[in-house]
Order: structure tokens, then C-alpha cells, then sequence
């Protein structure tokens, strides 16, 4: 947890090296430390390399070299493939580059077993859907700040209603999808609600945004807002639900078809992931 904990920090370091001078024209980023002159441009790529060069080494030695390999590939992803060029190449650069932030289940459970599975690419399903409409309500919000700096996010370049009306798809799909672990049956009917009604005030709130004018604002707020609470409740649910036991064999309640043993010890180290990655791309986008 700590080594994934320090491979997103060194991601967030390097992502304000590279947009250092974009930061300094948003208003939202010009308080960082390096367009205040904190520190230097270099300082920062230097401590943001020795501190993913760290994490990566030590999460290798301390559980395998898969959980490191994709820990590596996933701080890669962020700051070459999102930062250095979707990101100001294109509308889809929340989309695609989302897959980093989602990446921390897959990581933890990969450090926990040395192999990866079905559970957590369910999950990495759940935080790629909630990513774009997460960051798009923020993004309506902060239009004016993402054209002053030629970052094309979709707001800014497809307009309001393009964008709400695609908040609203991704919201639907993200509920859905949200229900696959209880499906699957690695999680149980508590989980199984809790996601159900989160997504069904997710949806509400996603629909509100698309009926909404240009001159409320609180509408995207609310959904953005709201969204970080959606993740925390949704897999906090999943870790309480399975932190006390094991799953044995597990069905899945519609058909009776077996979907394999499934150890909740698992569970916890791709929970406890999560975060890392997707708390730094709310910072960082």
C-alpha cells in the first residue's frame, strides 16, 4: 500500500514537472509550488524519479515483480501516454488516460496473489466509467481556465450540452457496472444494495446536470462533489462486507453458476488501492 501510496505521489510530482507551465496560467493550479517559485522544474523531476524508482523497487521486494511491472507501467502511462500527450492532444484524454487512475485494484491484487484476476478487472471497470463523468463535472466548472491553458477538455472544445449528455451515458453505464462484483458473486446483497442506490442518486444527479442551463453552476458541482463519495462508499462497502472471512467457493445467485474461490484478504489490498491513483487525478487533471 505504502510503495502505491509513493508510486502516485511520484506521478503527481512528475505530472507538475511536465505542466509546470500551464499550472502557472490556471487559476485553480497556479498555487503549486513550482509556478510560486517553491522549487525548481529540475528539483522536481529529479525527486519525482528517485521517488518512483523507490516505490517500484520496493513494492518488487517486498511482494513480487508483477505488482511492481504494473505499479512501473501504470506511473508511465500517467505522465508519457496521459500528461505528456493526451492530455493536450485530445477530447478523450480523461477517457483514455483514466485507465491510470484505475489501475490501483489491479496493482494491490496482483501484490496480494502475483497474478491478476477477474475481481480486479471489475474494478478497474468501475473507476474507468467513473472517471469521465467525475472529472467532466469538474471540467464545466473550469472551462474558462482548461481554454486559457489549450487544454481541449471536452467542455471546452463540444460544449455544455455534449458534455452533459455524455456524463449522463457514462453515469448509466458506471451503475451498471457497479453491480458486476454482486453478480459475479464476489460480493454480497449489502454491497449489492449500497451500489444500487448510489447509482440510482448518481444517475438523479447526472440527469439534473443534463437539465440544467449554463448559469447554474451547482449542478456539476453537486455531481463532483458527490462522486468522491461515490467511490469511497462504493468500495468501502465491498472491504467491510468481506474484511471479517473468506469466500468459499462462491456462486453467483442467478443460475447457480460457480464463480470460483475468492479469499477476502484479497479484497482489502485492492481496496485500500484505490485511492492512490484516483485521488491524484482529482488533483491533477
Amino acid at each position: 500500500m505504502l510503495a502505491i501510496a509513493a508510486g502516485a505521489g511520484a506521478a503527481g510530482v512528475l505530472n507538475m514537472w511536465y505542466d509546470a507551465d500551464i499550472d502557472a496560467v490556471m487559476g485553480r493550479t497556479a498555487m503549486r509550488p513550482i509556478p510560486r517559485g517553491k522549487i525548481s522544474r529540475f528539483e522536481a523531476l529529479v525527486f519525482g524519479l528517485v521517488l518512483a524508482g523507490l516505490a517500484v523497487a520496493v513494492l518488487g521486494l517486498a511482494t513480487n515483480l508483477t505488482a511492481a511491472a504494473l505499479l512501473a507501467c501504470t506511473i508511465l502511462f500517467y505522465i508519457v501516454v496521459y500528461t505528456a500527450w493526451l492530455k493536450r492532444a485530445t477530447r478523450q484524454n480523461i477517457v483514455i488516460g483514466g485507465a491510470a487512475g484505475a489501475l490501483p485494484p489491479v496493482i494491490g491484487w496482483a501484490a496480494a496473489t502475483g497474478d491478476v484476476g477477474l475481481e480486479p478487472l471489475v474494478l478497474f471497470l468501475i473507476i474507468f466509467l467513473w472517471t469521465p463523468p467525475h472529472f467532466w463535472a469538474l471540467a464545466l466548472n473550469r472551462s474558462d481556465d482548461y481554454a486559457r491553458a489549450g487544454v481541449p477538455m471536452l467542455p471546452v472544445v463540444a460544449g455544455r450540452a455534449a458534455t452533459t449528455r455524455q456524463i449522463l451515458i457514462y453515469s448509466g453505464l458506471l451503475t451498471l457496472a457497479s453491480e458486476l462484483p454482486w453478480v459475479l458473486g464476489f460480493a454480497g446483497t449489502v454491497y449489492g444494495v449500497i451500489a444500487a442506490i448510489c447509482g440510482a442518486v448518481f444517475l438523479l444527479l447526472a440527469g439534473q446536470l443534463n437539465r440544467s442551463t449554463g448559469a447554474d453552476r451547482r449542478a456539476a458541482q453537486r455531481l463532483f462533489l458527490f462522486s468522491i463519495s461515490y467511490l469511497f462508499v462504493l468500495f468501502a462497502a465491498l472491504l467491510i462486507e468481506h474484511g471479517g472471512g473468506s469466500f468459499s467457493h462462491m456462486r453467483a445467485s442467478h443460475g447457480g453458476l460457480p464463480v470460483g474461490s475468492v479469499h477476502a484478504e484479497l479484497l482489502p489490498s485492492a481496496d485500500h488501492s484505490v485511492s492512490s491513483f484516483s485521488n491524484l487525478s482529482t488533483s491533477e487533471v
